[in-house]
């Protein structure tokens, strides 16, 4: 046996470059052995020692124009990265999140050397659309790990390559196991003065179509609770553009910024008004009760929702199997039906105690006995080439 591992690793978004780097961490501390890390990543691969290919933004699309613009590009990408990875005949390939790029690589260098065995970590939302792609991956996938507890069966069902269920990261998660532990120490469950998180999304495009509306509910909502505050969480990027959307509003939220302040504020809300998305999780394992809205642009209304072959988009609600957050879409996303779930969900009622045992539900479902680093490298040790 060597002393040292080869791992090529893909990870084109900071989600996954986490994920890739709690995986490393893990498989060091499982083996013991030295690794020496190659391929694409960010901060957090790197501190781990990878030298990156190129900077993971260079794929960290938004769009089908983003795509168009930078064809040539990625795909001038995509022959280089799987060039150099089957030149460095690294022990297994690693690819995280970012599909339309990873899986194209993963599909090059399974031409170019079938003996690299390759690891899918976090599964593509097969079962939301594009449900063939699932068996499309086994040409070039040799193993999925997956994050949400319904995917296995998933994969299985629609012939997709074996997969194992390796827990989500947010389960222990440290900032979300302190936010936890702080909102169960509140002293009662008595709401005196309400506070409200909003939180638009982190995209440009999401947040200008959300914010007018989110300003008038809440303008609606203090009218029916006048001691509510509200708080908006924001990251830096995106700070200036939410305050020039914040000065539209009759009710002025208090901004805070970064990650820290994120935590902070769910350890306080007694609800939260927030578009669709992964941060609907964090609220549902936190124990917030939540309202979610999303409005799509005509391009995904023309030719992306007819093709979505899901019931909900809130991943709670799918964990669950049941309708347990309350979502708007479109035309429904209107001041006067968010404020009015709102005020059902804050005040105390069967609305909030529904929502908050089906919570209950969700984390019982996701619960794994280890953190998922771990449940990931037990899963890859048999795929190893030495």
């Amino acid at each position: 046996m060597k002393s040292r591992l080869k791992i090529a690793i893909i990870a084109g978004e900071e989600s996954g470059d986490q994920l890739g780097a709690d995986l490393v961490a893990a498989l060091h501390h499982r083996t013991g052995r030295n690794i020496n890390l190659i391929g694409v990543g960010g901060m957090h691969l790197v501190d781990n020692k990878l030298k990156s290919f190129f900077d993971p933004d260079e794929i960290a699309l938004m769009g089908l124009g983003d795509v168009l613009r930078k064809l040539p590009h990625l795909i001038c990408l995509i022959r280089r990265v799987s060039t150099f990875i089957v030149r460095e005949k690294p022990d297994c390939l690693i690819i995280v999140d970012s599909p339309d790029f990873t899986h194209r690589v993963a599909c090059r260098v399974r031409q170019l050397d079938p003996s690299i065995p390759i690891i899918k970590y976090v599964a593509p939302s097969v079962w939301a659309w594009r449900p063939k792609r699932a068996k499309a991956m086994r040409a070039f996938i040799d193993h999925v790990l997956v994050i949400l507890p319904f995917e296995v069966l998933v994969m299985k069902k629609l012939q997709g390559p074996p997969a194992t269920y390796v827990g989500h990261r947010l389960l222990s998660y440290p900032p979300l196991l302190d936010t936890r532990l702080k909102r169960k120490k509140r002293s009662d469950n008595v709401i005196r003065q309400p506070i409200l998180v909003v939180l638009p999304g982190s995209r440009y495009s999401e947040i200008r179509k959300l914010m007018p509306v989110f300003g008038e509910t809440i303008k609606e909502l203090t009218e029916k609770l006048p001691e509510l505050s509200v708080i908006l969480p924001t990251l830096p990027k995106i700070e200036a553009e939410l305050r020039k959307l914040i000065a539209q509003w009759s009710v002025k939220p208090l901004v805070v910024v970064g990650e820290n302040e994120k935590w902070s504020a769910f350890s306080k809300a007694d609800a939260a008004l927030s578009a669709s998305g992964t941060v609907s999780l964090e609220l549902a394992l936190c124990g917030i009760p939540t309202v979610l809205a999303y409005k799509a642009d005509w391009f995904s209304r023309a030719f992306i929702m007819p093709k979505i072959t899901i019931w909900s988009a809130a991943l709670p609600n799918i964990i669950a199997d049941e309708p347990i957050v309350p979502e708007y879409f479109n035309e429904f996303v209107r001041p006067s039906i968010l404020a009015r779930q709102l005020e059902r969900h804050i005040t105390q009622g069967a609305a909030r105690t529904a929502q908050l045992e089906g919570f209950k539900k969700i984390a019982n479902i996701m619960h794994t006995d280890k953190p998922s680093g771990e449940l990931a490298v037990k899963a890859i040790l048999p795929f190893l080439k030495n």
